[in-house]
């Protein structure tokens, strides 16, 4: 980090300006930044803050303050804050004035390291020089030209240069004898001069992708070299300077132009590890086994291999060479350790002899029918991968290997698994996907020391016996058997794994799941019972005191489980059943996160008190999504579901994906909806408006975008102008996919899977050399750069143009055959292929329960990550169609006259002439965002803040029941209802979490939770005063301090609700003693973006529907005589509530 020197002030000594000072990020109005204490270092007109903890080690933020302010706050305790200019009044202050009042005791230091990479600088600045005795120095990623004044740091010892556009050598850094680490990387280097064989300290020199087609002769004079990467550049073969370099033990030629592995060349080279990786192999020459015997290891991964023969290399320990079309291989086995050949087309792989030292074997995805005989003769192996491949049936003897670890043969045809599992120390068996229809029925018995079973996906109807006695010794902690047909007699043969904690028994045939059976399953944290037929949860289910998640959807349940007892629950899910009421206790649990209730027609709701309409006409289209965070707890997906956008015949769907970060995906939930609206309002070119909305959010992601990133699938469905005649047995209804990044979308037509987007990665060929064009890298875990596997994505801008958010766009016309379509994150694509989504889900007619069964199916399947999917039911007919263009939006941006619908009661969609029924209203997270800034400005505020680290805490005491579209909700939610549709919407921003947040204090007055610091800004949350409670889409709101002090509440069935215009739902209540957040819809800026709350409209007027016109008019009417009669009554009796109180705005 860099410690920069102000002149001297008077004649006295360079001293360093510096202190501990609470400091906040962001627009002084917003007041849900958080005040963090930071070590702040004056530079002329520079801020440097880093961590108090880590000031000297960790990262830093460079605030430059040229044309801003610094003001005093008058805050006690937080004197200094920064605002850009031209937005406050306040004169400029002397910055080292105000900074010496403040300043605690000032302090010089020398400075060893300086870390200036990504500030766009074109020379060295001069306050650099200051310090002489720097010994590391990183400048990468910069514009850097003139580097003659390098020469005096004569202590320097690690210079790093990469990607600073050099097309010629800085000689000046051959005069710093000092030096032992020099890294080039990604330049545009086409020579080397002969002057670095004067650089005889060096000992690491890093050359990688630049445009290198030789090296000088004197680079061999540099013996203390122990490491040259020379991948990603121009070499056809391998350079003869390498040749001297006896030193070196690596030969680093990956993604070069070697169009042949010439073995006789390579045994006058010293290296025992050879990378030619991403080279375009055509051929391999064979050379003699004596002369190639310090050979180790070899990785020829993504080379274009169609055989390989490597039995010369007598001393080969690893061989990679995943990803290239072998149909045969032969190795030598004297020496080898490791073995990986995944995704080939192998249908022979000959080891010879039998490998005594092999511990490592990977030859998924390829074409073998049998287990090859060398494997089970292998001594001492310990991981042994053959999923994805033909085989019917294992060796007997496989099982019984005293060293076997971990064995995946998921995906395959196994009918059934060797019985003989003697001296078996097998602590993973995964068999998913096969067509076994029981398990060994000693495999508990003799295999104690498994503590893994995923049996997912297979035609199992009983289970095997935990032990031969009551008092088992069986080990198992996780058992997946998701997708079988495993009935109730199989439930009490699971009690005998006492040490069981993670139980997935989703889509089963399961009725009922004994309560004492439940109550020896004391370790138990998470249980999967969804897609059953169960009707109740067992009561000793919180006998299991460590259980944190609970998943029972798409079952008869009627009754609410008490799992809210539990004090480390952070997940219930009981959505799609038939619950009548609910039962909540006093406090609920403090780790609490998520309630989901949606899908239960049975909760009744209050319709007087709802804006409805009559039945109408069934809809076109209607959705069901949901959402699971990963096994880190961390939830970073999101979905956008728009049933009508932009207030005509269309429909929004998107699904974001943001790996490891929440912020990116969080933004392209908020803001993605509004950009595309802007761009079809503006696009001349309706072809492109899909690629300029992509274009367009990567600007508006900010500094968020430049160092994170996410994926994208967005679906457009549009009405087309197409005459009956013309279409020819096609619809008028189009459907635009567009895609970047993992998540991908497909359409099941006539029940097969029809793929609407793609991904692009480095495997593909045209993509691998778009990225090499611009000079990326490609890292051995086949990421650029070693940042992302996609080379299209949102975000990342640092590696633009390698990466690019350009996506992949098609357009498909909607006919009668089409039933639905599926948007999913990368998790879901990682663990089922489109066509087993499609087939999975076909028969399930409600879009909720199809979306929760695909993320049950993966999280039983084993995938890790977080979750989402969104599923489209379609009703596309004929005369669904109508030639009159519908009328045009009156403003970019969406528009939601939203209505709602609960329990049986429908809505009428449609125009005035009922042409066309509409979609029902958007029951996702749209693309709005109530808050008191514009997105564009939440997009800046909040990227320059936006961190990968797991937020701190997202624990909040509300709670919320959502409507039936699915859960969206981040901390403590609790989403449910009846089958009603409620959009959830946020407000706040993002503050500096930083990367060092564990040195920090909590500043009372502040709510953050980590990375998202939050005003409680939900629009359909009312709170009240005393309580920590919010129940939303649910049936009532409750307050710990109203009501009587039993233990528990039951809430069924009349509390009443009131429609907004945005969308909103308002409880009936008393308005002393609710209040809420976010009443109104913010207004628009032209544009579609929020600028600020909206005032009402004292013109706005109660909506009647016709239906019920009669009915409030006799209502109004008695509450008129009443008030004749009893004038004075209603300061006797509780006051209802208005008729009207609140007001339709439009956006």
């Amino acid at each position: 980090h860099l410690r920069f020197y102000p002149q001297c002030v008077g004649g006295a000594d360079r001293v360093q300006l510096t202190g501990v000072f609470n400091v906040r990020k962001g627009k002084l109005a917003l007041p849900v930044n958080r005040w963090s204490r930071r070590h702040v270092t004056l530079s002329g007109t520079c801020f440097i803050v880093s961590s108090v903890k880590y000031a000297h080690t960790g990262k830093m933020h460079i605030l430059p303050l040229i044309g801003g302010k610094v003001l005093n706050t008058h805050t006690p305790g937080f004197p200094l804050g920064k605002c850009d200019a031209g937005q406050h009044d306040q004169e400029d202050f002397n910055l080292l004035a105000i900074f010496e009042k403040f300043t605690r005791p000032i302090m010089s230091q020398r400075v060893s390291s300086v870390d200036l990479s990504c500030c766009s600088l074109e020379e060295l600045p001069s306050q650099l020089f200051y310090s002489q005795d720097l010994t590391h120095l990183n400048l990468k990623h910069n514009y850097l030209t003139g580097l003659t004044h390098l020469t005096r740091f004569c202590r320097l010892r690690s210079l790093n240069l990469s990607n600073n556009a050099l097309s010629d050598f800085p000689l000046a850094v051959c005069d710093i004898t000092s030096l032992t680490e020099l890294n080039l990387q990604g330049n545009l280097l086409t020579s080397l001069p002969s002057a670095l064989g004067t650089m005889h300290n060096l000992q690491t020199l890093l050359l990688d992708g630049n445009s290198l087609n030789s090296l000088p002769a004197e680079l061999g004079s540099l013996e203390a070299l122990t490491y040259l990467g020379l991948s990603f550049n121009l070499f056809s073969s391998v350079p003869p300077a390498l040749e001297r370099l006896r030193g070196m033990e690596r030969l680093c030629l990956a993604g070069n132009q070697l169009s042949s592995l010439d073995m006789v060349g390579l045994q006058w080279l010293p290296h025992r590890h050879i990378d030619l990786r991403l080279n375009r192999l055509q051929r391999v020459v064979v050379g003699e086994a004596g002369l190639l015997s310090h050979v180790a290891q070899l990785d020829v991964r993504d080379a274009g291999l169609e055989e390989l023969d490597v039995r010369t290399l007598s001393r080969l320990e690893l061989l990679r060479c995943d990803r290239n079309t072998l149909t045969l291989l032969r190795v030598s086995g004297l020496a080898l350790k490791g073995l990986h050949t995944a995704q080939n087309e192998l249908r022979a792989l000959e080891v010879f002899p039998v490998p005594e030292s092999l511990t490592v074997v990977d030859v998924s995805r390829n074409h073998l029918d049998c287990v090859p005989d060398w494997v089970c003769e292998s001594t001492r192996l310990e991981v042994l991968d053959i999923s994805h491949n033909n085989i019917k049936e294992l060796p007997i003897r496989l099982f019984c290997s005293a060293s076997l670890r971990k064995v995946l043969v998921g995906c395959n045809s196994l009918r059934r698994l060797p019985e003989r599992l003697e001296k078996s120390q097998l602590e993973v068996l995964d068999v998913q996907h096969n067509l076994l229809t029981e398990l060994p029925h000693n495999l508990f018995i003799k295999a104690q020391s498994l503590r893994y079973l995923n049996a997912s996906a297979n035609k199992l109807e009983c289970l095997p016996p935990a032990s031969l006695s009551e008092e088992g010794l069986s080990s198992l902690q996780e058992l997946y058997l998701t997708n079988n047909s495993l009935t109730d007699k199989s439930v009490p043969l699971l009690t005998g794994h006492a040490h069981l904690r993670v139980l997935h028994l989703a889509y089963n045939q399961l009725q009922t799941f004994p309560a004492s059976k439940m109550a020896r399953l004391e370790q138990l944290e998470e249980l999967d019972l969804s897609g059953n037929r169960l009707r109740a949860v067992p009561t000793t289910i919180l006998s299991c005191r460590h259980m944190h998640t609970l998943s029972a959807h798409s079952n008869n349940i009627t009754v609410f489980p008490e799992v809210l007892q539990l004090q480390d629950m952070k997940c219930v899910d009981l959505s799609c059943n038939e619950l009548c009421e609910v039962v909540l206790p006093e406090s609920l649990p403090a780790k609490l996160q998520e309630l989901d209730l949606t899908g239960n027609p049975r909760l009744n709701l209050d319709h007087r008190s709802l804006e409805l309409e009559g039945p109408g006409e069934p809809a076109v289209w209607s959705h069901g999504y949901t959402e699971a965070s990963g096994v880190n707890n961390k939830l970073c997906v999101a979905a956008l579901a728009l049933d009508s956008f932009r207030g005509s015949r269309e429909a929004l769907y998107g699904v974001f994906d943001g790996d490891r970060n929440v912020e990116v995906p969080y933004l392209l939930q908020c803001t993605m909806g509004d950009v595309l609206a802007e761009e079809l309002h503006k696009s001349k070119n309706q072809e492109d408006y899909m690629t300029n909305t992509f274009l367009t959010m990567q600007r508006k992601l900010g500094t968020a975008g430049q160092r994170l990133g996410g994926s994208a699938a967005l679906c457009h469905i549009r009405h087309g102008l197409v005459a009956p005649s013309d279409r020819g047995g096609g619809g008028c209804f189009t459907v635009t996919a567009a895609n970047v990044g993992r998540c991908q979308a497909v359409l099941c037509r006539d029940g097969k899977a029809l793929p609407l987007s793609t991904t692009h990665t480095v495997r593909q060929q045209s993509e691998y050399q778009r990225a090499r064009q611009h000079h990326a890298i490609i890292t051995e875990d086949n990421k650029v750069n070693g940042v992302t596997d996609s080379t299209r994505i949102m975000g990342y801008s640092f590696l633009c143009p390698a990466v690019t958010p350009r996506p992949h766009v098609s357009t498909v016309t909607l006919t009668p055959q089409d039933e639905f379509f599926i948007l999913a994150s990368r998790g879901l694509w990682d663990t089922m292929s489109t066509c087993e989504a499609v087939e999975a889900v076909r028969n399930v007619p409600d879009s909720l329960a199809a979306a929760k069964k695909l993320c049950t199916l993966a999280q039983g399947y084993g995938c890790p990550d977080s979750l989402c999917a969104v599923v489209v039911q379609l009703s596309i007919t004929e005369d669904c169609c109508c030639c009159e263009p519908p009328p045009p939006p009156p403003s970019p941006g969406l528009e939601t006259q939203h209505t709602h619908t609960a329990g049986n009661t429908h809505h009428r969609y449609g125009s005035a002439d009922g042409t066309l029924p509409l979609p029902p209203p958007a029951m996702g997270t749209g693309s709005e965002v109530s808050s008191e800034v514009s997105t564009s400005e939440m997009s800046s505020e909040v990227g320059s803040t936006a961190s990968s680290d797991e937020p701190a805490n997202q624990t909040e005491k509300g709670v919320a029941l959502g409507g039936r579209g699915g859960v969206l909700g981040r901390g403590a939610g609790v989403y449910g209802g009846g089958r009603a549709s409620f959009q959830r919407q946020y407000s706040g921003a993002l503050s500096d979490n930083g990367l060092d947040s564990e040195d920090e204090e909590p500043i009372a007055g502040v709510f953050s939770n980590g990375s998202r610091v939050e005003v409680e800004a939900d629009i359909h949350c009312l709170r009240a005063r005393a309580t920590g409670l919010c129940v939303i889409g649910g049936e009532a709101q409750l307050g710990a301090g109203s009501g009587s002090g039993s233990a528990s509440r039951t809430l069924g069935g009349t509390l009443g609700r009131k429609g907004r215009g945005n969308g909103s739902v308002a409880c009936q209540g008393r308005s002393q003693d609710v209040i809420e957040e976010v009443g109104d819809a913010p207004v628009r800026k032209q544009g579609g973006y929020f600028n600020a709350p909206a005032q009402p409209d004292p013109d706005d007027k109660l909506v009647i529907p016709p239906e019920l016109e009669e009915e409030i008019r006799e209502i109004m009417k008695q509450q008129q005589e009443q008030s004749q009669t009893h004038p004075q009554g209603h300061q006797t009796h509780p006051q209802s509530p208005p008729a009207a109180e609140y007001y339709v705005t439009p956006f």
